[in-house]
């Protein structure tokens, strides 16, 4: 079995073999991937963190043998890491590796990055709420995962890994686990909200900072109201989703 690694800050991940395709996610620098089948100028992939399969450009990533796995994130907004002694931009959040990770010709060197431990760090309603406000007013970008674009699901699935809960990639499958509560008077800070359409597909998901308030991946990450309806913008007074349920995981 081959793997790819990100050589990059950002490798988007397309549906189909083609740089017009639409982003569906991501993979981010050092995140490894099982190899499907090689084109020659993309890959499919499937990400071992979400099982998520799409096709990445061939020249952002290294081929390996192996694979590595971290619990460790960059805790700045953002900070830099040196690929091939040149500097990289890199967002909170995204996995950090104690020691110099090797692939054919790159090495990725993780000095002085200050680092969060998700196996320790406590799912309080304080984390929450700082680990959180980091992301505010992060551009919504469809397929996105970091500080440099993020969508809602994205979002919820970055914020959950900080402290070690693994969820799958889109809102539909995350809303396919967890708890359903009763009322949304029973929320806590950190259960998740999920919002569905016309036709009652789920589309959207947020994280609850109370049982008034939401955090949410729309047009950019912002904090608005939320009732046992759904949401109400904080900028129009305007209802702009509509509560299916809220889960607690």
């Amino acid at each position: 079995m081959r793997f790819v690694a990100s050589i990059v800050a950002v490798c988007p991940i397309r549906k189909e073999p083609d740089h017009k395709s639409e982003m569906t996610s991501q993979l981010l620098l050092g995140e490894h991937a099982e190899v499907l089948e090689v084109q020659k100028e993309f890959v499919q992939i499937k990400c071992l963190y979400d099982g998520y399969i799409g096709w990445c450009q061939r020249v952002q990533l290294a081929f390996t043998n192996d694979f590595v796995t971290s619990n460790q994130f960059v805790v700045n907004a953002f900070d830099n890491v040196h690929i091939n002694q040149q500097p990289c931009r890199v967002s909170f959040a995204m996995p950090v590796f104690r020691q110099a990770l090797l692939f054919d010709n790159f090495e990725i060197d993780y000095k002085n990055i200050a680092t969060l431990d998700a196996v320790t760090n406590t799912f309080s309603a304080e984390n929450i709420t700082r680990y959180t406000s980091i992301f505010l007013n992060t551009p919504y970008l469809w397929g996105g995962r970091t500080l440099f674009g993020i969508d809602c699901s994205g979002f919820a699935q970055q914020v959950y890994k900080l402290f070690n809960k693994q969820i799958p990639r889109d809102a539909y499958q995350q809303a396919e686990l967890g708890e359903a509560l009763g009322f949304l008077e029973e929320a806590i800070c950190g259960d998740l909200a999920f919002f569905d359409n016309e036709a009652g597909l789920i589309t959207h998901v947020g994280i609850i900072l109370n049982n008034h308030q939401i955090i949410h991946a729309s047009g950019r990450v912002r904090i608005d109201t939320i009732d046992s309806a759904g949401i109400i913008s904080s900028d129009t007074g305007l209802r702009t989703h509509h509560l299916r349920v809220v889960k607690r995981y």
